[in-house]
């Protein structure tokens, strides 16, 4: 399966992207699935590494924080998987994947993916801890105009999709919200083992940043 098409089709649609949503994202999203998926499984299920890689580069080309037409983004996605050569199921299998792993589309309803789209999920939730995940934070609430810390502004529990994109927010208040708890929604046994250390470096830069706020 050749998944360059793929490939220059994510680079193409989040070249620009300066939220934290980028190529590079998409890129590291599939790597890291794959390696997730490969740390766990004794047997390599065939087909399965396509399906984890090119659903990993296609993921946030098909969500609409970054995307304003998904209807046509839906469109092009399946002619490119055509013309990759994947059949119509493993085609339905990459689109429903990609647009039911995000954060928002399971906090009323818990998708339940396949289990390699598993690995897809947690890869992309990986990428939200962690070093990258505090530059990626930071980036996303720049983008959006968010202060970065105002004491005044107290967390949330976020409980459905229109509250999670638009309630008031800082991007030190979305550590805590949203990117501390994903440690605690892994799939798979490698990426729950490297979830914990990634947010352990998390909270570390938390409290060094909190003492020097109130300094």
């Amino acid at each position: 399966m050749d998944l360059q098409l793929i490939i220059s089709y994510a680079q193409k649609i989040l070249h620009f992207d300066s939220s934290g949503h980028d190529f590079y994202h998409a890129q590291r999203v599939a790597n890291t699935a794959w390696q997730l998926y490969q740390q766990d499984q004794v047997a390599v299920e065939q087909n399965v590494e396509p399906l984890i890689l090119a659903t990993g580069y296609l993921h946030d080309t098909l969500d609409d924080k970054l995307i304003s037409d998904l209807a046509t983004a839906q469109e092009q996605v399946q002619i490119i998987l055509q013309k990759t050569g994947f059949a119509t199921k493993q085609q339905k299998q990459i689109l429903s994947v990609s647009q039911h792993l995000s954060y928002a589309a399971n906090l009323q309803h818990h998708w339940k993916l396949p289990l390699w789209g598993q690995y897809v999920q947690d890869a992309d939730r990986l990428d939200a801890l962690g070093a990258i995940g505090i530059a990626r934070a930071f980036a996303y609430g720049g983008k959006n105009s968010q202060a970065i810390y105002d004491p005044t502004i107290p967390c949330q529990k976020l409980t459905n999709k229109k509250q999670y994109r638009k309630h008031s927010t800082t991007t030190i208040n979305h550590f805590y919200e949203k990117l501390l708890l994903l440690a605690y929604q892994m799939n798979t046994p490698a990426g729950l083992k490297l979830a914990q250390k990634r947010k352990q470096y998390m909270q570390q830069f938390l409290t060094e940043f909190l003492a020097e706020w109130n300094f």
